[in-house]
């Protein structure tokens, strides 16, 4: 039993080894190269950049360099895809103001508003009066005065101005405007709620355009605006330069005009690596790349786009530059994605562990491994530089990869194993909910990726560096971690001449599980060893594997390779 128990166990460290939980054997070796000490160089090597040099890429939270973007489909398929929203529909997102007469300091007093003045002093008058169609207002005792065109802010001071010019000494003047001329205005077009919708004369259209619900973004034009007056157009607005620009045309409103929003125009919209994703209206029949472009603003990291549209009908797609695209003509219902289509020059790994110095290094996408170490400072007294390891996201995705699908095989063979008798099948019901408890925990580990980079002799091998590489210099310890089937886990100091049995020993002997034929050393550097003729070092770990007899379970092989995997993967035990 025991030699079956360590077939089983070679063969599910070779699975494992070739799934790529440690694929430290791929790699050829240096010729010797040693990395004790790794003091950094005089002079850094060409494809490495200054640690402080580090930060995040730019259009990174977009999407992935050299990828293309995701671009989520819409509800409606009149829209162009990726882009949801008309630029300039979020002026329309408020509830209307309601009207109010109390005039704004910067308000122009026009005729026929309300302005209320008082005197007291050497002389005392009163005055409630109407601004005249000629901009006068009249004071008794002193004349007309004009106020036509003053801001109502300054009516204090023109009021004063003029009374202190006939009474010069002991007078007080206080001048203010009531109210000021209510006028209604027609807002049609396409807009929600088109009407008449009363207001004051120093109301701008967009505050007219708020009371009719807005522009209807699926009909409307933003860009197309008109105020007509007495048959006649009398200004044009469009609405991208207030957006923009914050310009809006000087007019004033007045009683019976009529804004006339228009109908919309051809929509191209912007999507990916770009700061404004909307739908842009086209100010004629057709946009240019390099209006688009200026609408958009792409993100610094964007270097192409992908332009999709129809073309007399039939689909058109054209991948492009940004500065081909700037020369390209663009349709309705055009959509443009912009990416970023160049690889990263480098690759930014993080160091852990023993270490002196920066925690982040970037160099080029060729450096290696060995290369980096030599920049990396330790304390040769204290950092463990024969165990060097990586920790890299992809092996910790192909580690979880291998044991979804060696538990997959596992939850197969258990459920769907043919029972010859009824007590067969009762003892494997009882099985199947034990084995299906540690499958849902198996399930829940996180693989750590640990690639081995060091040989048994502690040299480095040339491993090409990746992006978000770990490297992880252990530190020196002096004790052998004992853990599996033995009765108490823990950690055992290390001696000179010290062997498997007695570190068991230690830690209390084997549980009824545990066996000496099942034992496994992990080093400090990843690597596993299962011969019993080799001793553990400091900082290794030692593991006595379960037991698990044929006999009790059906699928005992598959259950224990399963075991020996996640425990390498994870470095837990279940």
């Amino acid at each position: 039993m025991r030699a079956e128990t360590r077939r089983l166990l070679l063969a599910a460290g070779a699975a494992l080894l070739l799934a790529g939980g440690a694929a430290a054997q791929t790699f050829p070796g240096r010729g010797g190269m040693p990395l004790v000490p790794m003091q950094p160089r005089p002079q850094a090597l060409p494809h490495l950049l200054a640690p402080d040099s580090v930060t995040a890429r730019p259009g990174e939270a977009t999407q992935s360099e050299g990828g293309p973007v995701a671009v989520a489909p819409l509800g409606d398929p009149g829209r162009p895809a990726g882009a949801s929203a008309i630029f300039g529909a979020s002026l329309f997102t408020r509830e209307a103001a309601a009207v109010s007469d109390a005039p704004n300091p910067n308000y122009v007093i026009v005729p026929n508003d309300r302005v209320s003045v008082r005197i007291w002093g050497a002389v005392e008058a009163e005055a409630l009066g109407v601004v005249d169609p000629a901009g006068m207002l009249f004071l008794p005792n002193i004349g007309p005065i004009r106020v036509a065109g003053t801001r109502a802010g300054d009516l204090q001071r023109v009021v004063e101005a003029e009374v202190k010019r006939i009474y010069t000494d002991q007078v007080q003047v206080y001048a203010t405007l009531l109210s000021t001329q209510r006028i209604g205005v027609f807002v049609t077009g396409f807009v929600r709620t088109p009407g008449r919708f009363a207001g004051s004369a120093g109301d701008s259209v967009l505050d007219f355009l708020v009371r009719a619900g807005g522009v209807d973004p699926s009909r409307g034009s933003y860009r197309d605006i008109t105020v007509q007056r007495g048959g006649r157009t009398v200004a044009s607005v469009d609405l991208y330069h207030f957006l923009l620009e914050g310009r809006l045309p000087p007019l004033r409103l007045q009683e019976g005009d009529t804004v006339v929003v228009g109908r919309q125009r051809a929509v191209v919209g912007a999507d990916g690596a770009v700061r404004n994703n909307y739908l842009f209206e086209v100010p004629g029949r057709a946009m240019t790349g390099r209006e688009l472009v200026e609408y958009a603003r792409p993100l610094p990291a964007a270097t192409n786009a992908i332009v999709r549209g129809t073309r007399a009908g039939q689909p058109f797609s054209r991948y492009v530059t940004l500065p081909e695209l700037a020369a390209l003509s663009l349709a309705d219902q055009d959509s443009v994605t912009f990416i970023t289509d160049t690889p990263s020059r480098t690759v930014r790994v993080t160091v852990e562990g023993s270490r002196i110095g920066p925690s982040v290094l970037v160099a080029d996408r060729d450096a290696r491994l060995c290369d980096v170490l030599d920049h990396i400072a330790v304390d040769p007294q204290l950092a463990d530089t024969a165990s060097v390891f990586l920790l890299r996201p992809s092996v910790a995705a192909q580690q979880r990869r291998a044991i979804d699908e060696a538990l997959d095989r596992l939850e197969r063979q258990l459920f769907m194993a043919v029972s010859p008798t009824t007590g067969v099948a009762a003892i494997r019901a009882s099985e199947a909910q034990l084995v299906s408890s540690y499958i849902q925990r198996a399930r829940r580990t996180q693989p750590e990726g640990r690639l081995v980079v060091m040989d048994g002799e502690g040299r480095c091998l040339p491993v090409r560096l990746e992006d978000g590489d770990v490297i992880v210099i252990p530190e020196r310890v002096q004790t052998v971690l004992v853990a599996g089937e033995v009765v108490a886990p823990r950690a055992v100091v290390w001696q000179p001449g010290m062997r498997i049995e007695d570190f068991v020993r230690a830690a209390g002997g084997f549980t009824p599980r545990g066996a000496a034929g099942a034992m496994m050393i992990r080093r400090a550097s990843g690597e596993l060893v299962l011969d019993p003729a080799q001793s553990p070092r400091p900082g290794d770990e030692l593991i006595a594997l379960p037991r698990l007899d044929p006999k009790t379970f059906q699928i005992g092989s598959d259950l224990l390779g399963l075991i020996y995997q996640v425990a390498v993967a994870t470095r837990i035990f279940l």
